[in-house]
C-alpha cells in the first residue's frame, strides 16, 4: 500500500535533517565558497605545497556534502513519486518508490560514518603494516591473502596504494608489509583493523591436508603532517643502508638504496626499500618515524587517563580481533563486537566494510 510509505518517508527526512545538522552543511558550504573563490586568484599556485593542500581540503569537504546534496534531491524526487501515486490512485508506482527510499537509507548510512570519523587524525592518510606471526610458510601465506584484501579493499573506495616495503617469504607469501593508503578517512576506517586476525583452514602446503591457524599482526598509523610536531633527535636514530630485495630493476637490486632506520631510546624499527633512490626511502622512513613515536606518545596519554580515571584499560598491539575460518565451516567473526558472515570469499575480497562499521558503532556507544 502506498500508505504505508508515508511513516518511512517522514523518518528519513527527520534523518537527513538532523544529518545536516550534525554534519554542519551550512558551515561546510560558507569554506567550500571561501575556498573555491581562493583557487580563482591568479596567485594561487605559486605556492605548490600549499595549493595542494587546500586542494584535498576542498575535496574532503566537498565528499559529504554532495552526498548530502545528492540525497536531498533523492528525497525530494521520492516525496514527488509518493504525492503523485496518491493523487492518481497508482499503486503500480509503490516499487519505484521503495527503491528510491532503500538508496536513500543506505546514502545516510554512508553519511553517518561521516559524523562518526570525527577523530582529529581520522580523516588522515594510514601507513598499515602487516607481520607474518610464528608458522613460518603458513603464516606468510595468511600474510599475503590480508595484504590482497586491504588492497582489495581501498580500490573499492579509491583509495591510492603505495608499498613502502615488502620482505617475501623463502618459500611462498610475505614476511612484512607496510603500505601507504591515501585518501580521505583512510586511517578513520582502518584503524579498525589493528591487532592479530586468525585463519583457520586446511593448508595447502600440509601434505596430510591437517587444518592450521595462523596469525598475521596488522598495525594501523595515521600519516602525521609536517604541522604536526613530533620531536625527534636524530643522534638517537641509527640509518642503515643495504640493497633492496625482491622485485624491481637492476637498479633497485644492486644499489644501496634501502634504508633502515633504528629509533635506540624506543626500540622502534623502520624500514623502506621500494622506492627508487636512497633519498626517498630515507624521506618515507622518517614519515614512519615520526607516526610510530606520535602512536607511542598518544598511547602514553591514553594509559595515564586510565589511571587518573580508574580504568583498568588493557592498551595491547597484539590482541586478537578477528578470526576468519574456511574449514570445516564457512565464518569471519570480529571478537569485539561479534559482528560475522558465512561469505569469507567476499571479504578476502575487501568487503569488510560490516566490521568497521560495527566497530565503529560500537566505539561510538563506549561498548569497545
Amino acid at each position: 500500500m502506498l500508505e504505508d510509505l508515508k511513516p518511512i518517508l517522514n523518518d528519513l527526512g527527520e534523518k537527513l535533517d538532523q544529518m545536516r545538522i550534525s554534519l554542519e552543511i551550512p558551515a561546510k558550504e560558507e569554506k567550500i565558497a571561501e575556498l573555491e573563490y581562493k583557487m580563482s586568484e591568479p596567485s594561487f599556485w605559486d605556492d605548490a605545497v600549499a595549493a595542494q593542500k587546500l586542494n584535498q581540503e576542498l575535496a574532503a569537504l566537498k565528499g559529504g556534502v554532495d552526498t548530502y546534496r545528492d540525497l536531498m534531491a533523492k528525497y525530494e524526487d521520492a516525496e514527488t513519486l509518493y504525492e503523485m501515486g496518491i493523487e492518481e490512485s497508482d499503486p503500480s508506482m509503490e516499487g519505484d518508490i521503495r527503491a528510491e527510499l532503500d538508496l536513500i537509507a543506505e546514502g545516510l548510512e554512508t553519511l553517518r560514518l561521516e559524523v562518526l570519523l570525527s577523530g582529529e587524525y581520522d580523516a588522515n592518510d594510514a601507513i598499515l603494516t602487516l607481520h607474518a606471526g610464528a608458522g613460518g610458510t603458513e603464516a606468510q601465506d595468511w600474510t599475503q591473502m590480508l595484504l590482497r584484501m586491504y588492497g582489495r579493499w581501498a580500490e573499492r573506495h579509491g583509495f591510492t596504494v603505495d608499498t613502502a616495503d615488502l620482505q617475501p617469504g623463502e618459500e611462498a607469501g610475505v614476511k612484512s608489509a607496510t603500505l601507504f593508503i591515501k585518501g580521505h578517512n583512510a586511517y578513520g576506517f582502518l584503524k579498525s583493523e589493528k591487532g592479530v586476525h586468525r585463519l583457520v583452514r586446511i593448508s595447502p602446503f600440509d601434505s596430510q591436508a591437517r587444518r592450521h591457524t595462523s596469525f598475521s599482526a596488522c598495525d594501523v598509523m595515521p600519516e602525521i603532517d609536517d604541522a604536526v610536531e613530533v620531536p625527534i633527535n636524530m643522534d638517537d636514530v641509527r640509518v642503515d643502508y643495504f640493497r633492496a630485495s625482491g622485485a624491481g630493476g637492476q637498479h633497485i637490486n644492486k644499489t644501496s638504496s634501502a634504508v633502515r632506520m633504528t629509533h635506540e631510546p624506543t626500540g622502534i624499527v623502520v624500514q623502506c626499500q621500494n622506492e627508487r633512490s636512497q633519498l626517498q626511502n630515507k624521506e618515507q622512513c622518517l614519515k614512519m618515524l615520526r607516526a610510530k613515536l606520535f602512536e607511542l606518545e598518544q598511547e602514553k596519554k591514553e594509559e595515564e587517563i586510565a589511571k587518573l580515571e580508574g580504568v583498568q584499560q588493557k592498551i595491547e598491539w597484539g590482541s586478537q580481533i578477528r578470526s576468519y575460518v574456511f574449514q570445516p565451516y564457512t565464518m569471519v567473526k570480529d571478537v569485539r563486537t561479534n559482528a560475522e558472515t558465512g561469505n569469507v570469499q567476499a571479504v578476502m575480497d575487501g568487503d569488510i566494510d560490516p566490521f568497521i562499521r560495527a566497530y565503529l558503532n560500537a566505539k561510538a556507544n563506549h561498548e569497545i
